[in-house]
């Protein structure tokens, strides 16, 4: 097995505290636990290995360079069994064309073939953060080749379901709500054979059901797999446009256990992207969901909901489709938030090396201006690939800040010329918003985690051991799975929500919270599970603020219906459930 390079990266202001060696044991993780907690110089904390994270993923590579080999693996985060706390399910890769053991560059994690994989959080139990592996029996090992994942409720059970993406066979799994699922794909109409990437529940339509809005990548195969060369004349991985795009779908859920695919009727049919990345929002404010989608080296799309079952694709007239310059870039990562305070959902996505990670700026009826050079993200990113983020406020300040997770697609030639064994890796970075359209990296103090260089894929957000502030798991190509614990749960003004539908059983995809603080802030959140990439997130609104006290919650619900509640008297540093048409407060 090959080892990621490890380095310290360290700033004149925070010293990074001591590395923990990957081989050390999971006691010696938990050394000295509440003075990291507490220490302003580690602000995240790997404790995947401590809280029994064993999983490692395999991309298959034997030396053919398939297109789909870098590119994986996703996961979710998400309550499978209603305890009121997060688990996991995390894809496996597997080897392909054929390919034995022996063939594989690096060792297999386990034996073939390998599957997808399922951790149950024991917090609720026991107390302690700890997972434990619940694959077994579940009915959801999946044998294929994985990409991402995509959690929520669609049969309106109280039980979150999940729709896996792979290079191959997709598969829809009903949750029973006892820790086992079944495969519904074809029952339920979810089937799709092309290579499907990120996707997105949302009730585009409003009828109560939640829908899908499935990326689908570009017509690659392993019978019309080509050969591509880097400028070093090294055999390497080819790029997006070296093979034909495939268009996205999107699948209505009738209500009655099954879809319909709605791709011609929403008028989705017939705009080619390569797409990467998907997030649902509201992005014009007329309280109907949109869909943003980040395609590969090719324009971006948003899909702007015509209130009628169809979209139009509006992203040029928007400002949105191509950078400043006019050019497409490389999308992958994508996520929607209001990042300047003004109420309306701002985005962010990823992109390659020589290109720079991409800010829109919302005017807040839709229409974008790229904001990258002015809140200082360009720079920082030119020199990585980047691939899963998202806005949360890691500090408690009010102020949405960025994580982005790193990994280069082509060899980097300083690595290849070392005789790196997997030349893609890169460090990941975290960025701090200022509250004044301007973000500071802060990785050189954010934890030693943020000096490890890996093949980062997708970043999953969410707050696995409520103590109300998010973490973060970090899924690698070809390595390990990172779960990034937040330490500055020391701020005592956090709420946390989940928002419910009228029955009480389904969170509220894409309702949005306004905050009302007694300074005369707001702060707006949005409940989604999407955003990222192939991934699958807490749906639960957090936010955090100094110096305030919360007067009111107003929430916005999907359907366009307001409502509020006074929560001036209220504890804070707890999470509530608030429910559609129902004044009641649940702790």
């Amino acid at each position: 097995m090959f080892s990621l390079v490890a380095v310290c990266s360290c700033g004149d202001e925070s010293p990074v505290a001591p590395a923990v060696s990957p081989e050390s044991p999971a006691t010696a993780a938990t050394q000295d636990r509440a003075q990291s907690r507490s220490s302003p110089n580690v602000v995240f904390e790997d404790i995947a290995e401590e809280v029994g994270l064993d999983y490692r993923h395999c991309n298959g590579m034997s030396g053919k360079f398939y297109l789909c080999e870098p590119l994986g693996p996703g996961a979710a985060l998400f309550d499978m069994d209603g305890d009121g706390d997060l688990d996991l399910f995390v894809v496996q890769g597997n080897l392909l064309g054929g390919a034995s053991a022996e063939e594989s560059l690096f060792p297999l994690p386990g034996p073939l073939p390998l599957k997808d994989r399922l951790f149950r959080n024991l917090l609720a139990e026991s107390g302690e953060l700890r997972f434990e592996d619940a694959s077994a029996g579940s009915g959801v090992e999946g044998e294929g080749y994985g990409m991402g994942v995509a959690a929520g409720d669609v049969d309106n059970d109280g039980d979150v379901d999940l729709y896996v993406t792979n290079f191959g066979d997709n598969a829809l799994y009903l949750n029973h709500g006892d820790g086992t699922f079944r495969d519904a794909t074809e029952s339920a109409g979810a089937q799709e054979s092309r290579w499907s990437t990120s996707a997105s529940f949302a009730d585009y339509d409003r009828d109560g059901w939640l829908d899908l809005y499935l990326c689908n990548y570009v017509d690659f195969s392993l019978a019309t797999h080509k050969s591509c060369y880097a400028s070093t004349g090294a055999e390497d991985y080819c790029g997006p446009l070296a093979f034909s795009p495939y268009v996205d779908r999107l699948l209505r859920n009738r209500g009655d256990g099954t879809f319909e695919d709605a791709t011609a009727s929403a008028k989705i049919f017939g705009e080619y992207g390569g797409a990467l990345g998907v997030v649902a929002s509201d992005l014009n404010g007329d309280d109907w969901v949109d869909f943003y989608v980040a395609n590969d080296a090719s324009p971006n799309q948003l899909w702007i909901n015509q209130k009628d079952g169809s979209f139009l694709n509006e992203a040029v007239l928007a400002g949105c489709a191509v950078n400043q310059f006019g050019a497409p870039e490389g999308s992958m990562g994508i996520d929607a938030g209001d990042f300047d305070g003004d109420g309306d959902d701002d985005l962010f996505m990823t992109h390659i090396t020589a290109e720079t990670n991409t800010l829109y700026l919302n005017d807040g009826t839709g229409f974008f201006e790229d904001y990258t050079s002015e809140t200082k993200l360009g720079a920082p990113s030119r020199i990585h690939t980047g691939f899963g983020a998202a806005w949360f406020d890691y500090d408690h300040d009010g102020w949405l800040d960025l994580l982005v997770v790193n990994g280069a697609v082509k060899a980097i030639e300083s690595l290849a010329r070392a005789g790196d064994p997997f030349p893609l890796h890169e460090p990941n970075q975290l960025f701090r918003n200022q509250g004044n359209l301007v973000f500071q990296e802060v990785s050189d103090r954010a934890g030693e985690v943020f000096g490890l260089s890996e093949v980062s894929r997708a970043a999953v957000f969410g707050d696995v051991d409520n103590d109300g502030d998010s973490d973060v798991l970090v899924t690698n190509n070809n390595g390990e799975l990172r779960l990034l614990r937040n330490n500055l749960s020391t701020n005592e003004r956090w709420l946390g929500l989940r928002l419910l539908d009228k029955e009480g059983v389904r969170d509220q995809y894409g309702a949005r919270v306004e905050l009302v603080l007694s300074d005369g802030r707001r702060l707006h959140r949005r409940s989604r599970a999407d955003a990222s990439y192939l991934a699958s997130n807490d749906p639960r609104v957090l936010a955090g603020w100094k110096d305030a006290k919360l007067q009111e919650i107003v929430v916005r619900w999907p359907d366009g219906d307001a409502q509020h509640w006074d929560f001036a008297e209220r504890s804070l540093a707890r999470y509530y459930t608030l429910r559609q048409g129902v004044d009641e407060i649940r702790e």
